[in-house]
């Protein structure tokens, strides 16, 4: 059946490429992304999928019922744009201005269409159930994920795969690994509250600038002595806003950063040591502090069984050594909500051509990929699939 499958797919690569370009074109942000919902609706509906739209809030969730008893298996693919003014001078270029598709989701959600279309011409001969899970809002904490698994999106499945555009790799390639992927991301907030006053007379104020310096220093600690070297983790201090004249010491200072760890109990230990330092700082000067902690998405970690059939059905379908085991990076994905509900595999598909210009990393507002990455994202998906669903 996969042949089959691959050829169809080679038949809609051009549809592939319309509709991932028609989605380019009218991107939406994370949240408000009703007409992409409807969009995708409206395409799985005409294949003749059973279709749930707002589970989580703007998430699809489309099935496909095979003519055979067997297993579940979901495809999740995200559909949300970023606060990005494209500069890219194309035809398929994004109209609306401040709004861009910089991160390859209408990429990751013309593959999943394609493979529903693909896979529909062959449901007779389907052993159990293939489940596109059209996740929205995975760019902006809290996330679609996990409101969509609350609604009961993973319902009845038991396993899931996703992948995502990937500029730091030429097209033709994969990155996977069996186990850490990407790293949890939670962010913090630190208000320092002193007494201000005039700059000539410190010994009148609780100077605010001096404590907030005192603790970034101090939070560095947190990393360098406290943790395991062993066990991987980032505390970054991204912005320390205080104060606007120099003569002047300021009554308060906001500190912002961002804490990544792949550890649950590295995070824990991380929360509470930035709780811990600040107040025993902030009390040795004499200032006051309040501190916002949020947790955001979990570290996505591989199901290893899961990756190898993925990394076997990749390949049947780019080289064998394009397939290559990635080091975890500290990037955060809330594809992770899933994983910890069923067994998964996240995978990268290299998207990058030199010759073609295609060299910007995701986010950047020159974001494009090689087109090519459509049928090798999608071939990969529908493989391991297919795979799945037949393992006795």
């Amino acid at each position: 059946m996969k042949e089959t499958i691959f050829n169809k797919l080679d038949q809609l690569y051009d549809e592939m490429v319309n509709v991932r370009r028609e989605l380019h074109k009218h991107p939406e942000l994370s949240f408000q992304e009703e007409k992409t919902a409807e969009f995708i609706a409206d395409y799985q509906k005409k294949l003749g999928l059973d279709v749930r739209t707002h589970v989580g809030g703007n998430g699809v969730v489309a099935t496909l019922k095979g003519g055979k008893p067997g297993k579940t298996v979901a495809i999740r693919a995200d559909f949300d744009a970023l606060p990005i003014y494209e500069e890219n001078d194309v035809p398929y270029r994004s109209q609306n201005d401040g709004v861009m598709h910089a991160c390859g989701h209408d990429a990751h959600t013309a593959i999943a269409l394609g493979i529903s279309r693909a896979l529909v011409d062959v449901k007779d001969e389907l052993h159990g159930t293939v489940v596109f899970v059209h996740q929205h809002a995975e760019e902006e904490d809290p996330g679609g994920a996990k409101s969509m698994v609350a609604d009961g999106a993973l319902e009845g499945v038991d396993a899931i795969f996703a992948t995502h555009m990937e500029n730091y790799t030429p097209v033709g390639s994969i990155w996977h690994n069996d186990e850490y992927v990407l790293g949890s991301s939670d962010d913090f907030q630190i208000e320092i509250k002193g007494t201000g006053g005039h700059a000539a007379f410190p010994q009148d104020t609780t100077d605010v600038i001096a404590i907030g310096s005192q603790l970034v220093s101090s939070l560095q600690h947190i990393v360098s002595r406290q943790t395991d070297p062993l066990k991987s983790a980032v505390l970054t201090i991204g912005s320390f806003q205080a104060g606007e004249k120099a003569n002047v010491i300021s009554g308060s200072a906001m500190l912002e950063g961002t804490v990544r760890t792949f550890d649950e109990g590295v995070r824990q230990n991380i929360h509470d040591s930035i709780h811990k330092i600040t107040a025993h700082t902030c009390e040795a000067f004499g200032a006051d502090h309040e501190i916002n902690y949020q947790f955001g998405y979990p570290a996505t970690k591989n199901d290893p069984a899961m990756n190898q059939i993925m990394v076997n059905a990749a390949k049947g379908v780019i080289s064998e050594k394009d397939i290559i085991e990635m080091e975890p990076n500290m990037g955060a994905e809330d594809f992770s909500y899933f994983a910890k509900e069923v067994p998964g595999a996240y995978f990268f598909t290299g998207s990058a051509n030199e010759e073609k210009g295609f060299i910007y990393p995701y986010h950047h507002p020159k974001f494009d990929i090689d087109e090519k990455a459509l049928l090798n994202g999608a071939k990969v998906l529908a493989a391991s699939a297919l795979d799945y669903l037949d393992m006795k």
